[in-house]
Protein backbone atom coordinates (compact mmCIF):
# COMPACT_ATOMS: atom_id res chain seq x y z
CA UNK A 1 0.00 0.00 0.00
CA UNK A 2 1.18 3.40 -1.25
CA UNK A 3 1.85 5.85 1.24
CA UNK A 4 -0.91 9.19 1.49
CA UNK A 5 -0.62 11.61 -1.33
CA UNK A 6 -2.29 15.20 -0.44
CA UNK A 7 -2.66 17.56 -3.24
CA UNK A 8 -2.48 21.30 -2.34
CA UNK A 9 -3.72 24.28 -4.29
CA UNK A 10 -1.24 26.67 -4.39
CA UNK A 11 -3.36 29.75 -5.54
CA UNK A 12 -3.72 31.56 -9.23
CA UNK A 13 -0.02 34.18 -7.39
CA UNK A 14 1.12 35.36 -4.84
CA UNK A 15 1.60 33.40 -1.49
CA UNK A 16 -1.32 35.28 0.33
CA UNK A 17 -3.40 33.73 -1.80
CA UNK A 18 -2.59 30.22 -0.48
CA UNK A 19 -5.50 28.75 2.40
CA UNK A 20 -3.99 28.30 5.73
CA UNK A 21 -4.46 24.77 5.08
CA UNK A 22 -2.22 25.00 2.35
CA UNK A 23 0.41 26.27 3.87
CA UNK A 24 0.22 24.10 6.60
CA UNK A 25 0.88 20.97 4.75
CA UNK A 26 3.25 22.97 2.91
CA UNK A 27 5.38 23.02 6.31
CA UNK A 28 4.50 19.38 7.17
CA UNK A 29 6.60 16.23 6.46
CA UNK A 30 6.43 14.82 3.39
CA UNK A 31 7.94 14.71 0.25
CA UNK A 32 6.88 18.00 -1.85
CA UNK A 33 6.42 18.01 -5.35
CA UNK A 34 5.56 20.52 -7.43
CA UNK A 35 4.13 20.59 -10.91
CA UNK A 36 5.64 23.32 -12.11
CA UNK A 37 8.07 26.03 -10.56
CA UNK A 38 7.20 28.68 -12.65
CA UNK A 39 4.54 29.48 -9.82
CA UNK A 40 4.59 33.00 -7.70
CA UNK A 41 5.05 30.88 -4.32
CA UNK A 42 8.13 29.20 -5.31
CA UNK A 43 9.71 32.20 -3.46
CA UNK A 44 7.79 31.96 -0.24
CA UNK A 45 9.18 28.14 -0.58
CA UNK A 46 12.62 28.97 -0.68
CA UNK A 47 11.92 31.52 2.12
CA UNK A 48 11.04 29.19 4.56
CA UNK A 49 14.00 26.73 3.80
CA UNK A 50 11.35 23.87 2.02
CA UNK A 51 12.72 21.65 -0.16
CA UNK A 52 11.12 20.64 -3.44
CA UNK A 53 10.80 18.66 -6.31
CA UNK A 54 9.01 20.26 -10.16
CA UNK A 55 8.24 18.35 -12.96
CA UNK A 56 8.81 21.01 -15.63
CA UNK A 57 11.16 18.84 -17.16
CA UNK A 58 8.34 16.59 -18.56
CA UNK A 59 6.71 18.91 -20.16
CA UNK A 60 9.56 18.79 -22.71
CA UNK A 61 9.31 15.12 -23.07
CA UNK A 62 5.74 15.05 -24.44
CA UNK A 63 3.72 16.76 -26.89
CA UNK A 64 0.42 15.55 -25.69
CA UNK A 65 -1.15 16.30 -22.49
CA UNK A 66 -2.74 13.07 -21.15
CA UNK A 67 0.71 11.69 -21.72
CA UNK A 68 1.97 14.30 -19.81
CA UNK A 69 -0.43 13.44 -16.91
CA UNK A 70 -0.05 9.58 -17.15
CA UNK A 71 3.77 10.29 -16.60
CA UNK A 72 2.86 12.62 -13.47
CA UNK A 73 0.87 10.35 -11.70
CA UNK A 74 3.44 7.46 -12.78
CA UNK A 75 6.32 9.73 -10.68
CA UNK A 76 3.65 10.45 -8.19
CA UNK A 77 2.69 6.57 -7.21
CA UNK A 78 6.38 5.86 -7.47
CA UNK A 79 7.33 8.72 -4.75
CA UNK A 80 4.29 7.29 -2.72
CA UNK A 81 6.14 3.89 -2.15
CA UNK A 82 8.78 5.57 -0.21
CA UNK A 83 7.33 8.65 1.59
CA UNK A 84 3.90 10.08 2.19
CA UNK A 85 4.03 13.07 -0.69
CA UNK A 86 2.52 16.34 -1.25
CA UNK A 87 1.62 17.07 -4.68
CA UNK A 88 1.42 20.85 -5.25
CA UNK A 89 -0.82 22.48 -8.35
CA UNK A 90 -2.17 26.18 -8.85
CA UNK A 91 -5.69 24.92 -8.75
CA UNK A 92 -6.76 21.20 -8.04
CA UNK A 93 -9.97 21.39 -8.32
CA UNK A 94 -9.47 21.81 -12.44
CA UNK A 95 -6.04 20.47 -12.73
CA UNK A 96 -6.23 17.27 -15.53
CA UNK A 97 -3.36 15.68 -13.29
CA UNK A 98 -5.29 15.51 -10.45
CA UNK A 99 -8.22 14.21 -11.95
CA UNK A 100 -6.10 11.56 -13.68
CA UNK A 101 -4.41 10.51 -10.04
CA UNK A 102 -7.75 10.34 -8.57
CA UNK A 103 -8.91 7.61 -10.93
CA UNK A 104 -5.68 5.39 -10.74
CA UNK A 105 -4.81 5.87 -6.68
CA UNK A 106 -5.42 3.38 -4.80
CA UNK A 107 -9.14 4.20 -2.63
CA UNK A 108 -8.37 6.07 -0.28
CA UNK A 109 -4.47 7.23 -0.50
CA UNK A 110 -5.46 10.59 -2.26
CA UNK A 111 -6.60 13.82 -0.38
CA UNK A 112 -7.91 17.20 -2.03
CA UNK A 113 -7.40 20.29 -0.12
CA UNK A 114 -9.16 22.94 -1.88
CA UNK A 115 -7.67 26.72 -2.41
CA UNK A 116 -8.46 29.85 -3.82
CA UNK A 117 -9.07 29.76 -7.94
CA UNK A 118 -7.99 31.93 -10.78
CA UNK A 119 -11.64 33.22 -10.75
CA UNK A 120 -11.79 34.34 -7.39
CA UNK A 121 -8.42 35.97 -8.13
CA UNK A 122 -9.39 37.85 -11.28
CA UNK A 123 -13.21 38.95 -10.41
CA UNK A 124 -11.49 40.39 -6.97
CA UNK A 125 -9.06 42.48 -9.04
CA UNK A 126 -11.49 43.34 -12.02
CA UNK A 127 -11.18 46.97 -12.88
CA UNK A 128 -14.29 48.59 -12.21
CA UNK A 129 -14.90 49.86 -15.53
CA UNK A 130 -15.71 46.47 -16.23
CA UNK A 131 -19.08 45.19 -15.51
CA UNK A 132 -18.77 42.48 -12.65
CA UNK A 133 -20.99 39.37 -13.29
CA UNK A 134 -24.47 39.47 -12.34
CA UNK A 135 -24.70 35.96 -12.21
CA UNK A 136 -22.78 32.66 -12.49
CA UNK A 137 -19.04 32.71 -13.92
CA UNK A 138 -17.90 30.27 -16.23
CA UNK A 139 -14.16 29.11 -15.87
CA UNK A 140 -12.46 27.21 -18.98
CA UNK A 141 -9.19 26.75 -19.91
CA UNK A 142 -7.37 27.97 -23.06
CA UNK A 143 -7.39 24.22 -24.44
CA UNK A 144 -10.25 23.38 -23.63
CA UNK A 145 -11.98 25.62 -26.12
CA UNK A 146 -12.22 23.39 -28.72
CA UNK A 147 -16.08 21.73 -28.98
CA UNK A 148 -16.76 24.11 -26.18
CA UNK A 149 -20.18 25.49 -25.96
CA UNK A 150 -20.79 29.25 -26.64
CA UNK A 151 -23.09 31.00 -24.37
CA UNK A 152 -22.73 34.59 -24.56
CA UNK A 153 -24.92 35.92 -21.90
CA UNK A 154 -22.67 33.98 -19.63
CA UNK A 155 -19.47 36.16 -18.56
CA UNK A 156 -16.66 34.09 -19.32
CA UNK A 157 -13.12 33.22 -17.85
CA UNK A 158 -10.12 31.97 -19.86
CA UNK A 159 -7.34 30.65 -17.89
CA UNK A 160 -4.01 29.29 -18.73
CA UNK A 161 -3.48 31.01 -22.04
CA UNK A 162 0.26 30.31 -22.14
CA UNK A 163 1.24 31.20 -25.44
CA UNK A 164 0.90 33.83 -28.19
CA UNK A 165 -0.10 30.72 -30.67
CA UNK A 166 -2.68 29.54 -28.19
CA UNK A 167 -4.09 33.18 -27.08
CA UNK A 168 -4.71 33.55 -31.20
CA UNK A 169 -7.14 30.49 -31.10
CA UNK A 170 -8.60 31.69 -28.12
CA UNK A 171 -9.20 35.07 -29.99
CA UNK A 172 -10.16 33.29 -33.58
CA UNK A 173 -13.03 31.16 -31.17
CA UNK A 174 -14.17 34.16 -29.06
CA UNK A 175 -14.61 36.09 -32.82
CA UNK A 176 -16.97 33.87 -33.92
CA UNK A 177 -19.54 35.48 -31.69
CA UNK A 178 -18.53 38.36 -30.02
CA UNK A 179 -17.15 41.70 -31.84
CA UNK A 180 -13.43 42.23 -32.71
CA UNK A 181 -13.26 45.57 -31.02
CA UNK A 182 -15.40 44.39 -27.80
CA UNK A 183 -13.50 45.28 -24.57
CA UNK A 184 -12.29 42.37 -22.43
CA UNK A 185 -9.98 42.43 -19.18
CA UNK A 186 -6.58 40.29 -19.72
CA UNK A 187 -4.33 39.47 -16.76
CA UNK A 188 -1.10 38.50 -17.66
CA UNK A 189 1.72 36.71 -16.12
CA UNK A 190 0.94 36.71 -12.04
CA UNK A 191 4.46 34.47 -11.64
CA UNK A 192 6.62 38.00 -10.89
CA UNK A 193 3.71 40.55 -10.95
CA UNK A 194 1.23 41.49 -9.17
CA UNK A 195 -2.16 40.51 -10.80
CA UNK A 196 -3.45 43.36 -12.33
CA UNK A 197 -5.72 43.61 -15.28
CA UNK A 198 -5.27 45.63 -18.55
CA UNK A 199 -8.64 46.63 -20.30
CA UNK A 200 -7.85 46.24 -24.37
CA UNK A 201 -10.36 44.85 -27.09
CA UNK A 202 -10.39 41.56 -28.38
CA UNK A 203 -8.18 41.81 -31.67
CA UNK A 204 -5.33 42.47 -29.43
CA UNK A 205 -5.36 39.33 -26.86
CA UNK A 206 -2.81 37.90 -29.10
CA UNK A 207 -0.88 40.66 -29.22
CA UNK A 208 0.89 41.03 -26.06
CA UNK A 209 4.54 40.60 -24.84
CA UNK A 210 3.82 37.72 -22.34
CA UNK A 211 2.29 34.72 -21.59
CA UNK A 212 2.28 31.94 -19.35
CA UNK A 213 -0.02 29.38 -17.09
CA UNK A 214 -1.31 32.45 -15.29
CA UNK A 215 -2.33 34.41 -18.29
CA UNK A 216 -6.32 34.97 -17.99
CA UNK A 217 -8.71 36.80 -20.10
CA UNK A 218 -12.25 37.96 -18.64
CA UNK A 219 -15.06 38.11 -20.99
CA UNK A 220 -18.32 39.84 -19.94
CA UNK A 221 -21.63 39.26 -20.62
CA UNK A 222 -22.65 40.71 -24.21
CA UNK A 223 -26.47 40.96 -24.83
CA UNK A 224 -27.61 41.00 -27.85
CA UNK A 225 -27.73 44.16 -29.15
CA UNK A 226 -23.79 44.07 -28.55
CA UNK A 227 -23.52 41.03 -30.83
CA UNK A 228 -23.24 40.31 -34.59
CA UNK A 229 -24.05 36.55 -34.46
CA UNK A 230 -26.65 35.12 -32.74
CA UNK A 231 -27.37 30.99 -31.12
CA UNK A 232 -30.24 28.69 -31.30
CA UNK A 233 -31.19 30.01 -27.61
CA UNK A 234 -31.18 33.77 -29.09
CA UNK A 235 -33.55 32.92 -31.54
CA UNK A 236 -35.87 31.11 -28.84
CA UNK A 237 -35.59 34.33 -26.73
CA UNK A 238 -36.46 35.96 -29.26
CA UNK A 239 -39.50 34.29 -30.31
CA UNK A 240 -40.66 34.45 -26.97
CA UNK A 241 -40.71 38.15 -26.86
CA UNK A 242 -42.18 38.80 -29.68
CA UNK A 243 -45.08 35.87 -29.08
CA UNK A 244 -45.36 37.31 -25.34
CA UNK A 245 -47.57 40.29 -24.24
CA UNK A 246 -45.77 42.94 -24.80
CA UNK A 247 -44.58 41.69 -28.34
CA UNK A 248 -45.89 41.02 -32.14
CA UNK A 249 -49.66 41.08 -32.45
CA UNK A 250 -49.65 38.73 -35.99
CA UNK A 251 -47.32 36.65 -34.05
CA UNK A 252 -49.92 35.99 -30.88
CA UNK A 253 -52.47 35.34 -33.31
CA UNK A 254 -50.83 32.64 -34.78
CA UNK A 255 -51.81 28.17 -34.77
CA UNK A 256 -50.21 25.32 -35.95
CA UNK A 257 -52.61 25.26 -38.69
CA UNK A 258 -52.42 29.16 -39.89
CA UNK A 259 -48.20 28.59 -40.23
CA UNK A 260 -48.68 24.97 -42.08
CA UNK A 261 -48.61 27.36 -45.83
CA UNK A 262 -45.08 29.07 -44.35
CA UNK A 263 -43.52 25.67 -43.22
CA UNK A 264 -44.50 24.43 -46.79
CA UNK A 265 -43.00 27.48 -48.56
CA UNK A 266 -39.62 27.51 -46.49
CA UNK A 267 -38.99 24.08 -47.21
CA UNK A 268 -39.10 24.93 -50.83
CA UNK A 269 -37.22 28.22 -50.65
CA UNK A 270 -34.38 26.11 -48.62
CA UNK A 271 -34.33 23.65 -52.01
CA UNK A 272 -34.33 26.28 -54.33
CA UNK A 273 -31.52 27.55 -52.44
CA UNK A 274 -29.54 24.46 -52.15
CA UNK A 275 -30.10 24.11 -56.51
CA UNK A 276 -28.34 27.56 -56.29
CA UNK A 277 -25.47 26.73 -54.82
CA UNK A 278 -25.11 29.84 -52.99
CA UNK A 279 -23.89 28.88 -49.52
CA UNK A 280 -24.98 32.02 -47.88
CA UNK A 281 -28.79 31.82 -49.26
CA UNK A 282 -28.81 28.33 -48.15
CA UNK A 283 -28.33 29.38 -44.39
CA UNK A 284 -30.69 32.39 -45.05
CA UNK A 285 -33.18 30.19 -45.80
CA UNK A 286 -32.77 27.15 -43.29
CA UNK A 287 -33.20 30.25 -40.63
CA UNK A 288 -36.41 30.69 -42.06
CA UNK A 289 -37.31 27.01 -41.34
CA UNK A 290 -35.98 26.88 -38.28
CA UNK A 291 -37.85 29.98 -37.20
CA UNK A 292 -41.03 28.20 -37.93
CA UNK A 293 -39.78 25.55 -35.97
CA UNK A 294 -39.16 27.23 -32.85
CA UNK A 295 -42.54 29.54 -33.97
CA UNK A 296 -44.37 25.99 -33.78
CA UNK A 297 -42.30 24.53 -30.46
CA UNK A 298 -43.70 28.10 -28.68
CA UNK A 299 -47.51 27.17 -29.66
CA UNK A 300 -47.45 24.27 -28.27
CA UNK A 301 -45.92 25.49 -24.89
CA UNK A 302 -48.69 28.04 -25.09
CA UNK A 303 -51.22 25.44 -24.86
CA UNK A 304 -49.14 23.22 -22.37
CA UNK A 305 -49.05 20.27 -25.24
CA UNK A 306 -44.85 20.34 -25.93
CA UNK A 307 -42.23 22.69 -25.59
CA UNK A 308 -38.90 23.30 -27.72
CA UNK A 309 -37.15 20.75 -25.48
CA UNK A 310 -39.44 18.30 -26.71
CA UNK A 311 -38.85 18.56 -29.90
CA UNK A 312 -34.68 18.49 -29.48
CA UNK A 313 -35.69 15.11 -27.29
CA UNK A 314 -37.26 13.74 -29.76
CA UNK A 315 -35.05 14.13 -32.78
CA UNK A 316 -31.81 13.49 -30.15
CA UNK A 317 -33.45 10.14 -28.79
CA UNK A 318 -34.46 9.49 -32.73
CA UNK A 319 -30.76 9.89 -33.60
CA UNK A 320 -29.43 7.53 -30.67
CA UNK A 321 -31.71 4.66 -31.25
CA UNK A 322 -31.73 4.74 -34.86
CA UNK A 323 -27.90 4.04 -34.72
CA UNK A 324 -26.67 1.96 -32.79
CA UNK A 325 -23.79 0.89 -34.98
CA UNK A 326 -22.69 4.41 -33.47
CA UNK A 327 -23.75 4.40 -30.37
CA UNK A 328 -24.38 1.27 -29.39
CA UNK A 329 -22.98 -2.20 -29.98
CA UNK A 330 -24.68 -2.93 -33.77
CA UNK A 331 -22.11 -3.40 -36.70
CA UNK A 332 -23.68 -2.68 -39.64
CA UNK A 333 -21.32 -2.43 -42.90
CA UNK A 334 -22.25 -0.23 -45.45
CA UNK A 335 -25.04 2.31 -46.04
CA UNK A 336 -27.18 -0.26 -47.06
CA UNK A 337 -27.09 -1.85 -44.03
CA UNK A 338 -27.98 1.00 -42.48
CA UNK A 339 -31.30 1.79 -44.79
CA UNK A 340 -32.30 -1.48 -44.37
CA UNK A 341 -31.94 -1.73 -40.65
CA UNK A 342 -32.79 1.91 -40.47
CA UNK A 343 -36.63 0.80 -41.56
CA UNK A 344 -36.81 -2.10 -39.42
CA UNK A 345 -35.97 0.07 -35.95
CA UNK A 346 -38.72 2.80 -37.32
CA UNK A 347 -41.34 0.03 -37.91
CA UNK A 348 -40.67 -1.33 -34.28
CA UNK A 349 -41.15 2.76 -32.74
CA UNK A 350 -44.26 2.96 -34.54
CA UNK A 351 -45.49 -0.27 -34.16
CA UNK A 352 -46.04 -0.93 -37.80
CA UNK A 353 -46.93 -4.70 -38.13
CA UNK A 354 -47.96 -4.83 -42.21
CA UNK A 355 -45.96 -3.43 -45.64
CA UNK A 356 -49.43 -1.75 -45.63
CA UNK A 357 -49.05 -0.37 -42.03
CA UNK A 358 -45.76 1.36 -43.07
CA UNK A 359 -47.35 2.46 -46.30
CA UNK A 360 -49.94 4.49 -44.10
CA UNK A 361 -47.66 5.80 -42.47
CA UNK A 362 -46.14 7.69 -45.54
CA UNK A 363 -46.94 10.97 -44.77
CA UNK A 364 -50.46 12.25 -47.16
CA UNK A 365 -48.92 15.89 -46.75
CA UNK A 366 -46.14 14.92 -48.92
CA UNK A 367 -45.75 16.32 -52.64
CA UNK A 368 -47.99 13.88 -54.12
CA UNK A 369 -44.83 12.20 -56.63
CA UNK A 370 -42.46 12.27 -53.89
CA UNK A 371 -45.19 10.26 -51.41
CA UNK A 372 -45.44 7.45 -54.23
CA UNK A 373 -42.38 7.01 -55.04
CA UNK A 374 -41.68 6.40 -51.18
CA UNK A 375 -45.00 4.31 -50.97
CA UNK A 376 -43.63 2.71 -54.13
CA UNK A 377 -40.70 1.88 -51.86
CA UNK A 378 -42.32 0.26 -49.12
CA UNK A 379 -43.53 -2.52 -51.43
CA UNK A 380 -40.33 -3.16 -53.21
CA UNK A 381 -38.93 -4.04 -49.58
CA UNK A 382 -41.16 -7.85 -49.77
CA UNK A 383 -40.08 -7.79 -53.51
CA UNK A 384 -43.46 -6.65 -54.90
CA UNK A 385 -41.79 -4.29 -57.57
CA UNK A 386 -39.80 -4.33 -61.55
CA UNK A 387 -37.15 -6.30 -61.79
CA UNK A 388 -36.11 -3.51 -63.38
CA UNK A 389 -36.79 0.38 -65.20
CA UNK A 390 -37.56 -0.99 -68.83
CA UNK A 391 -39.92 -3.36 -67.23
CA UNK A 392 -41.80 -0.07 -65.64
CA UNK A 393 -41.34 1.09 -69.01
CA UNK A 394 -43.78 -1.00 -70.71
CA UNK A 395 -46.25 -0.48 -67.88
CA UNK A 396 -46.04 3.52 -68.96
CA UNK A 397 -46.74 2.26 -72.79
CA UNK A 398 -50.18 0.55 -71.26
CA UNK A 399 -51.33 3.01 -69.20
CA UNK A 400 -50.67 5.39 -72.03
CA UNK A 401 -52.74 3.38 -74.08
CA UNK A 402 -55.90 3.38 -71.45
CA UNK A 403 -55.87 7.17 -71.36
CA UNK A 404 -55.93 6.72 -75.34
CA UNK A 405 -58.85 3.94 -74.80
CA UNK A 406 -60.78 6.59 -72.16
CA UNK A 407 -59.94 9.71 -74.96
CA UNK A 408 -61.54 7.97 -77.65
CA UNK A 409 -64.84 7.20 -76.11
CA UNK A 410 -64.84 10.54 -74.21
CA UNK A 411 -65.05 8.98 -70.76
CA UNK A 412 -62.94 10.74 -68.29
CA UNK A 413 -59.54 9.54 -68.11
CA UNK A 414 -59.03 11.29 -64.56
CA UNK A 415 -58.08 7.51 -63.41
CA UNK A 416 -55.83 6.07 -66.06
CA UNK A 417 -54.10 9.74 -66.14
CA UNK A 418 -53.25 8.95 -62.06
CA UNK A 419 -52.20 5.12 -63.45
CA UNK A 420 -50.11 6.37 -66.00
CA UNK A 421 -48.47 9.01 -63.57
CA UNK A 422 -48.00 6.41 -60.82
CA UNK A 423 -45.98 4.36 -63.41
CA UNK A 424 -43.89 7.10 -64.57
CA UNK A 425 -42.56 7.50 -60.83
CA UNK A 426 -41.67 3.74 -60.46
CA UNK A 427 -39.81 4.25 -63.99
CA UNK A 428 -37.82 7.07 -62.26
CA UNK A 429 -37.14 5.52 -58.94
CA UNK A 430 -35.95 2.19 -60.63
CA UNK A 431 -33.71 4.70 -62.65
CA UNK A 432 -32.62 6.27 -59.30
CA UNK A 433 -34.36 9.43 -60.02
CA UNK A 434 -36.31 11.70 -57.99
CA UNK A 435 -39.46 12.26 -59.76
CA UNK A 436 -40.48 15.36 -57.58
CA UNK A 437 -37.02 16.73 -59.17
CA UNK A 438 -37.02 15.50 -62.51
CA UNK A 439 -40.46 17.22 -62.98
CA UNK A 440 -39.23 20.39 -61.52
CA UNK A 441 -36.65 20.45 -63.77
CA UNK A 442 -38.35 19.53 -66.87
CA UNK A 443 -40.72 22.51 -65.76
CA UNK A 444 -37.60 25.21 -65.61
CA UNK A 445 -36.37 23.57 -69.37
CA UNK A 446 -39.81 24.54 -70.38
CA UNK A 447 -39.57 27.92 -69.22
CA UNK A 448 -36.24 28.54 -70.75
CA UNK A 449 -37.12 27.25 -73.96
CA UNK A 450 -40.48 28.75 -73.84
CA UNK A 451 -38.32 32.52 -73.18
CA UNK A 452 -35.86 31.60 -75.71
CA UNK A 453 -38.70 30.92 -78.28
CA UNK A 454 -39.83 34.43 -77.55
CA UNK A 455 -36.77 36.26 -77.87
CA UNK A 456 -36.37 34.63 -81.90
CA UNK A 457 -39.74 35.99 -82.36
CA UNK A 458 -38.98 39.18 -81.09
CA UNK A 459 -36.25 39.13 -83.26
CA UNK A 460 -37.66 38.37 -86.53
CA UNK A 461 -40.74 41.18 -85.39
CA UNK A 462 -43.20 38.80 -84.41
CA UNK A 463 -45.22 37.96 -81.02
CA UNK A 464 -47.34 35.24 -80.01
CA UNK A 465 -50.44 36.85 -80.31
CA UNK A 466 -52.11 35.83 -83.85
CA UNK A 467 -49.54 32.77 -84.31
CA UNK A 468 -50.49 29.72 -84.84
CA UNK A 469 -49.23 26.65 -83.36
CA UNK A 470 -47.85 24.99 -86.97
CA UNK A 471 -45.86 28.39 -86.98
CA UNK A 472 -45.44 28.34 -82.68
CA UNK A 473 -43.90 24.53 -83.48
CA UNK A 474 -41.50 25.91 -86.15
CA UNK A 475 -39.49 28.57 -83.54
CA UNK A 476 -39.70 25.77 -80.65
CA UNK A 477 -38.14 23.13 -82.52
CA UNK A 478 -35.52 25.71 -83.36
CA UNK A 479 -34.66 26.42 -79.57
CA UNK A 480 -34.66 22.35 -79.22
CA UNK A 481 -31.91 22.24 -82.20
CA UNK A 482 -30.11 25.46 -80.46
CA UNK A 483 -30.36 23.93 -76.94
CA UNK A 484 -29.41 20.77 -77.64
CA UNK A 485 -30.38 18.87 -73.75
CA UNK A 486 -30.71 22.11 -72.13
Amino acid sequence: MPHAITVVSLGPGAPELMTLGTERCLRGPGRLILRTERHGCVPYLREIGREYAALDSLYDQYEDFDQLNQAIVARLLDAAKEDSVIYAVMDASCDASVACLLRQAPEGTVTVLPGVNAAQACLAALPPQMPHPREGLRTLPALALSGAAYDPRTPLLITEIDHPALAGDVKLWLMELYREDMIIALFPPSEKHPRTASLLPLYELDRQKRYDHTCCAYIPAAPRKERERFLFSDLEEIMAILCGPKGCPWDREQTHDSLRPYLVEEAYETLDAIDSGDDARIAYELGDVLLQVVFHGLIGQAHGAFTNLDITTAICRKMLNRHPHVFGNAAWQNSADVAANWEQLKKREKHLETVTDAMKDVSPSLPALMRAAKVQGKARQVGFDWDSAAGALEKIHEEADEVRQELEKQGDPGEELGDLLFSCVNTARLCGKQPELLLKSATEKFIRRFEAMENLLKQDGKSLEGLTLREMDVYWEKVKASSGRA
